[in-house]
């Protein structure tokens, strides 16, 4: 077994797809429609081979957090044939981006202009989500809802192919993620952008109920990500 992964994680690919139709119909039950969302695998913290059982349950659209995971997944999924899209869905470092340029088909976290230019310099014309705090909890990243107007226009000015909007609910129960959920909605109305990438595994019914279109869903696919080896 390769390291990082646990033991006990059920590694055959038709353990991932019963647990997919598991999120299936709790997507369905919120009044969502399958083929109105797309779900983003998010293999963080497992390892390549999760990634690789991932896409061939047919969940070709894998999130990562950190770039070095990223960079260490991507070759050994690329040898399988598979064709997916690598999302970079955590907060992210400028000095990163060169080294993420020509794998991530979606940069999902892009929250200040300066992130914005950086990516168009290194990646132009590449297709993003302006990430927006919702809750004005600090520990989250995100632009506040008022300035994100202008950094939509300042990455369309930069050449950036801005699909939507991405957000983190807010700590706690499902129920209190849903006003900021209904928030990133309304702005993305307002912006006239089609995509809403909300909820994971645990709030996702919240974020169904007010129009995602993207779900980050990890333990939900996965179980438990199992415990960063001690230094």
């Amino acid at each position: 077994m390769t390291s990082g992964v646990d033991p006990a994680w059920p590694l055959d690919v038709e353990s991932v797809l019963d647990r997919l139709e598991q999120v299936w119909d709790r997507v369905v039950a919120s009044g969502g429609d399958r083929s109105a969302v797309t779900l983003v695998a998010v293999t963080k913290g497992f390892g390549p081979e999760v990634a690789v059982a991932a896409a061939a349950a047919g969940l070709v659209d894998l999130g990562e957090n950190y770039a070095q995971e990223l960079l260490a997944k991507a070759p050994v999924v690329e040898a399988t044939g598979i064709e997916v899209c690598w999302h970079a869905i955590g907060r992210l470092q400028r000095n990163k981006v060169r080294s993420l340029a020509g794998v991530v088909g979606l940069w999902q976290s892009v929250d200040r202009s300066d992130l914005a230019a950086e990516i168009a310099r290194r990646d132009p014309g590449a297709k993003i989500l302006v990430q927006v705090n919702v809750s004005d909890e600090p520990q989250k990243g995100g632009c506040s809802p008022s300035e994100t107007p202008a950094l939509v226009d300042a990455a369309h000015q930069a050449g950036l192919m801005v699909q939507g909007l991405m957000t983190v609910g807010r700590t706690g129960s499902p129920d209190d993620a849903r006003a900021g959920f209904a928030l990133l909605r309304d702005l993305a109305d307002e912006l006239s952008l089609p995509v809403r990438s909300m909820g994971m595994s645990g709030d996702l019914e919240a974020a169904v109920a007010e129009g995602a279109t993207m779900l980050r869903v990890g333990a939900a696919l996965f179980g438990p990500r199992p415990a960063r080896p001690s230094t």
